[in-house]
């Protein structure tokens, strides 16, 4: 195998991949990443056999071959090179020779052998969908899903497609986050749960400006464009029936101003409890009186210009989970809807000039009297 490369294209194309490759496996080839000498240049290939990621690179290939090496190594070196060509040697007993200028390098790899097959996914028959939809979908609903290891099912991204419409749903059971993206042309309708850190490489590894075809076999999902090929393990299993937690009857709205709202639950936030962050929100049509008490550090107060419809409501929060709901709202102007001090609250944008419809929920603490 032998190739020739400029040291941004070789860098890249390591950088899209390596963040697939795992930090820790037992099996030393995981470790590795592959290289393939093609006529269409150099492939790059990463796996931790739940996700697997593979991009082309443009390379000037004197011998086609393949060899995988030690991924973290190979992204050192190459970040080290002054920017110029690498030439790149394989010889028959696994020892790859590497050139830059006047550094030499020499490493040791393992067989191409060795290094685990791809998911096979046909893509005939499958969507085609535009890259900035999909980041859009990622971008605002794949931070909801939970870290816990209790609820497997809630680890994952609900993705609902339609012929009409794509829906992405994530929950920790204490928020949740909703959105849908109008399509068309879809042929087949699917409720798939995915791996967020699947939709990470996702969202990282396509260009917004790119067509990305997308297909399912049993328990795999593959994306694609004209370089990058993405898979995933899907997370098996009945999702919770989200619906009946997205309140119909919520009678109170409050209307502010994002960044005001964040700012103050920000200030409260550095005396609540650092085991439940509850803070005590109080609307009356006179606004947003905020406070505080905890009983081992102090207490504080605030007050928020609001627009508020309703009955006077006091209701609890977590302070982080709406801080996090706030990060994602696109619009400077946010709406809450309340129904009870106990009841699931709404938090959406206000004015948000785009065809998506975008929704986000966040259950109340008790407050303690």
């Amino acid at each position: 195998m032998k190739f020739t490369i400029t040291r941004e294209q070789f860098q890249e194309g390591l950088v899209a991949v390596a963040a697939s490759v795992p930090a820790k496996t037992t099996l030393p080839v995981l470790a590795n990443i592959l290289l393939e000498a093609t006529k269409d240049g150099l492939r790059i290939s990463g796996t931790d056999l739940d996700i697997a990621v593979s991009t082309t690179v443009a390379a000037s290939v004197d011998q086609e071959g393949a060899i995988t090496l030690p991924a973290r190594k190979l992204v050192e070196i190459v970040r080290e090179l002054p920017s110029a060509s690498i030439r790149f040697t394989a010889s028959g007993e696994q020892r790859v020779g590497l050139e830059c200028g006047k550094s030499k390098f020499k490493l040791l790899g393992l067989p191409r052998e060795e290094f685990p097959a791809f998911p096979t996914v046909s893509f005939d028959g499958g969507w085609t969908v535009a890259a900035k939809e999909l980041h859009k979908l990622i971008g605002h609903v794949a931070f909801a899903a939970s870290t816990e290891e209790s609820r497997p099912i809630l680890n994952g991204v609900l993705w609902e497609l339609r012929p009409d419409k794509m829906r992405m749903v994530a929950t920790n059971g204490h928020r949740l986050a909703r959105m849908d993206v109008p399509v068309s042309g879809g042929k087949t309708q699917a409720d798939l749960i995915v791996p967020p850190k699947a939709l990470d490489q996702i969202r990282r590894l396509f260009g917004a400006d790119d067509s990305v075809e997308m297909a399912r076999s049993d328990n795999h999902l593959g994306f694609r464009s004209a370089t990058t090929q993405v898979y995933t393990r899907l997370i098996e299993g009945p999702y919770p029936n989200y619906e009946q937690v997205i309140p119909k009857e919520n009678d109170k709205v409050a209307t502010a101003d994002k960044a005001a709202l964040a700012a103050a639950l920000r200030r409260m936030g550095t005396v609540a409890s650092d085991q439940t962050h509850r803070i005590r929100m109080a609307f009356s049509s006179g606004g947003c009186k905020l406070s505080v008490q905890t009983p081992d550090l102090g207490e504080a107060q605030d007050e928020l210009t609001v627009t508020y419809e309703g009955e006077p409501l006091e209701i609890g929060f977590n302070a982080t989970y709406l801080l996090e709901i706030l990060k994602f709202i696109p619009t400077d102007e946010v709406r809450m809807t309340f129904k009870a001090p106990e009841r699931a609250a709404t938090c959406e944008p206000v004015g948000w000039d785009d065809p998506a419809s975008y929704m986000t929920l966040v259950m109340p603490l008790r407050l303690v009297d």
